[in-house]
C-alpha cells in the first residue's frame, strides 16, 4: 500500500465536513467527478471505504471517521511545522493568534498590542475576542497560539500560567466621585442605579453572586453586552457599574470606588495548548505580557 497523497486527504476531510461531494467540489474548485475519483484513489490506497454514499449526505464510515480523525491531527501537526519552518528567531518577522476573553480588551489588548509593536514591529498579530471555552478549543484546534482568560476549570489539554490578579469594584464618573478612595459599604448599593454587562459575560456572573451573597439589590437600569458602550454611559450619566479597577487607568473621566466588603479577585492567565509548538512570537510575547503587567502596577497572581 502506498502512502496517500496530501490533496487526496484534504479533498477527503472536504467532503466529510459539506456532506456533499457537489459543495466540496465547489470549495475546492475542482470537478464533482475529480473529487470523487480523488476520493476512491484514497479508498484503495488505505484498503478501507472511507465513505457512505447511500445516504441523501455523504458522511464517514466508521473507517472513515477514525482515519479523519487521525487525518485532522496530522494536518493540524503539519501545519505547525511549516510555521516552525517559517519562525525567525530574531523576531524580524513572524505572526501571533492571541484569543481574549470580552473584558480584556477594553484595558489590556490596547497596551499589550502597543508595546508589541514597538518591540517587535515585524511580528504580526491577529486579536480574537471569544468566551472563554471557544478560547480554548481554539488552542487545542491549532487556530490559536496563546489565549488571556481566567484561572479554573480548563479543557484537557490546555496549560494556564497566571499573569496577574484582577480587582473589580464600582467605577463611576470622575467628577461626581469626590471621595472615590473611601470604600462604599456595599449595602449603600441597595436601590441605586446601575449599568452592568449584560448576562453572556462571566463577569456579569461573579458580580451577580457578589452581590446574591450580601444580599444587595442595586435597580439594574441598563445592561449592555459592550464594555465601550459602557463607560460611555457611566461618563455621561449619574449611573455607576461594576468593571475590573484596571479599565479606570486609561480612562481620566472613570474613577474606581472600591466595595466594602470587596468583590472576589480573578486570576488572570495565559493559556496555550499542552505539548504544542511555541513559536519565538509566543514566547516574546509572553515575557512581553508579564513585563507590562508589572509595569502598570497590577496585582501579581497568588
Amino acid at each position: 500500500m502506498g502512502a496517500p497523497e496530501l490533496r487526496h486527504v484534504r479533498y477527503l476531510l472536504a467532503v466529510a465536513e459539506h456532506g456533499s461531494f457537489t459543495r466540496a467540489a465547489e470549495e475546492l474548485h475542482i470537478s464533482q467527478p475529480t473529487l470523487s475519483q480523488q476520493v476512491r484513489q484514497l479508498e484503495r490506497t488505505v484498503g478501507a471505504q472511507l465513505l457512505d454514499r447511500t445516504g441523501r449526505t455523504v458522511g464517514l464510515t466508521d473507517a472513515g471517521a477514525v482515519y479523519a480523525d487521525h487525518a485532522r491531527r496530522a494536518l493540524r501537526d503539519l501545519a505547525a511545522a511549516e510555521r516552525a519552518v517559517h519562525d525567525v528567531r530574531d523576531l524580524s518577522r513572524g505572526h501571533l493568534r492571541l484569543g481574549v476573553t470580552p473584558t480584556f480588551t477594553a484595558y489590556l489588548v490596547g497596551p499589550l498590542t502597543a508595546e508589541a509593536h514597538t518591540r517587535h514591529p515585524g511580528v504580526s498579530l491577529a486579536v480574537t475576542e471569544a468566551a472563554q471555552d471557544r478560547v480554548e478549543a481554539a488552542l487545542l484546534a491549532d487556530d490559536l497560539d496563546l489565549g488571556i482568560a481566567f484561572a479554573g476549570t480548563h479543557l484537557p489539554g490546555i496549560t494556564a500560567t497566571a499573569l496577574f490578579t484582577e480587582t473589580l469594584g464600582l467605577v463611576a464618573a470622575a467628577p461626581r466621585t469626590p471621595d472615590a478612595s473611601a470604600p462604599l459599604p456595599v449595602h449603600a448599593l441597595d436601590g441605586r442605579q446601575l449599568a452592568l454587562l449584560s448576562g453572556d459575560f462571566a463577569t456579569r456572573s461573579h458580580i451577580d453572586a457578589y452581590l446574591t451573597r450580601h444580599r444587595a439589590a442595586p435597580r439594574i437600569t441598563v445592561e449592555a453586552n459592550s464594555i465601550q458602550a459602557l463607560t460611555e454611559i457611566v461618563r455621561r450619566t449619574d449611573l455607576a457599574t461594576v468593571l475590573p479597577d484596571a479599565i479606570t487607568h486609561d480612562h481620566p473621566h472613570l474613577a474606581p470606588v472600591p466595595l466594602d466588603p470587596p468583590l472576589p479577585t480573578r486570576t488572570v492567565t495565559l493559556l496555550h495548548r499542552e505539548g504544542g509548538y511555541r513559536s519565538a512570537a509566543a514566547h516574546a510575547f509572553t515575557r512581553l505580557a508579564q513585563d507590562l503587567v508589572r509595569a502598570r502596577g497590577y496585582a501579581p497572581p497568588p
